[in-house]
């Protein structure tokens, strides 16, 4: 727990890098936190993200003794979501269900290093009012439609998400009333893309270091982190395809200059499509596959084929030009040839 006006004092592992000036990459590999002596993270056991003391950690780099924490319980201690459990009787599970539904534990929640928090005074209040159980939610009625709309569906997850980094597709499925698959394919997307973010801002760190520094366990994010490796791909030729949509828009070829639309049709792969809407165009679209570069589409609302399997040449499919990436003025020569 995070003792009562000690809040400003909380570190987490990023910030215990930044203080040695290494990259939380190095800091992990190096197990710095891991040495015999260093203080002891002053979360839950078991907690995924782990916080430390800065007066102690201070006090363990100069060769100080480390001081003790305050060892008496006050109301303004912040206990995160384990021990916030153990003070009500309750599982971690269970704690997570009435957390999101009772306004007094949404109203005064705290963050704090990204981990969530709560003030002992409220989880006392909570548990003198409490009456009896809240029944556990009932889950996505069999063979109902999802209830979430699906553009909505990935705000409403990322913060589930954020409130508890090992979540399950089984605990999507009971807040928000979608498929399961739904769920799992909405946790795949978001895992993915931050574990991509973390790749680009911090180069060296492989996908399996930025998942385990998000705290995903290992088993939840295999899919995840392949798809991660695409984003930082995808992320990485984007300015190309740019160049590529202005060269065909600056052609007559289509009515705007809007960047192709990135996909991920295999979680190993990507693809853009890009759809010719200009009245002498030589094709109804284009789709970038990065295996095999550009092909022209016979379908201007379904240009992408199903599945990661390119089609063969004919029928109106044309690969054109040399290599993935052509300049692009070689590709809108190879268009009019």
């Amino acid at each position: 727990m995070i003792r009562a006006g000690r809040r400003h004092l909380v570190r987490t592992l990023a910030d215990l890098a930044a203080q040695q000036g290494v990259r939380t990459h190095s800091y992990l590999n190096a197990k710095h936190h891991l040495v015999d002596g260093f203080p002891a993270p002053i979360g839950s056991a078991g907690a995924r993200v782990r916080l430390y003391d800065a007066e102690q950690v201070d006090a363990f780099l100069t060769g100080q003794p480390i001081p003790p924490l305050p060892a008496h319980d006050d109301d303004q201690d912040l206990l995160d979501r384990r021990e916030s459990a153990d003070a009500l009787g309750l599982s971690p599970r269970s704690w997570d269900k009435y957390k999101t539904t009772d306004p007094l534990l949404t109203e005064h929640q705290v963050t704090v290093g990204g981990v969530e928090h709560w003030p002992r005074a409220i989880v006392n209040q909570y548990q003198a009012r409490r009456t009896s159980k809240v029944q556990a939610p009932s889950g996505r009625p069999t063979r109902s439609g999802d209830q979430v709309p699906r553009d909505q569906l990935l705000p409403l997850t990322a913060p589930l998400l954020d409130a508890d980094p090992t979540i399950t597709a089984v605990r999507v499925t009971e807040e928000l009333g979608v498929h399961r698959d739904t769920a799992q394919d909405a946790l795949l997307r978001l895992r993915a893309d931050r574990i991509a973010h973390l790749m680009l801002t911090d180069p060296p760190l492989t996908p399996d270091q930025s998942a385990a520094a998000l705290g995903y366990p290992a088993g939840q994010v295999r899919r995840a982190t392949v798809r991660a490796q695409a984003v930082v791909r995808a992320h990485r030729v984007a300015p190309y395809l740019a160049d590529v949509a202005h060269a065909l828009h600056q052609a007559g070829w289509t009515a705007t200059a809007a960047v192709p639309d990135i996909q991920h049709p295999a979680d190993d792969l990507v693809v853009a499509a890009l759809v010719l809407d200009g009245t002498s165009a030589p094709a109804p679209a284009l789709v970038w596959d990065e295996r095999h570069g550009w092909r022209t589409a016979t379908s201007r609302r379904h240009p992408l084929t199903k599945g990661a399997v390119p089609p063969p040449p004919g029928d109106g499919i044309r690969y054109l030009a040399q290599g993935t990436t052509p300049p692009p003025d070689a590709l809108t020569a190879a268009l009019t040839a």
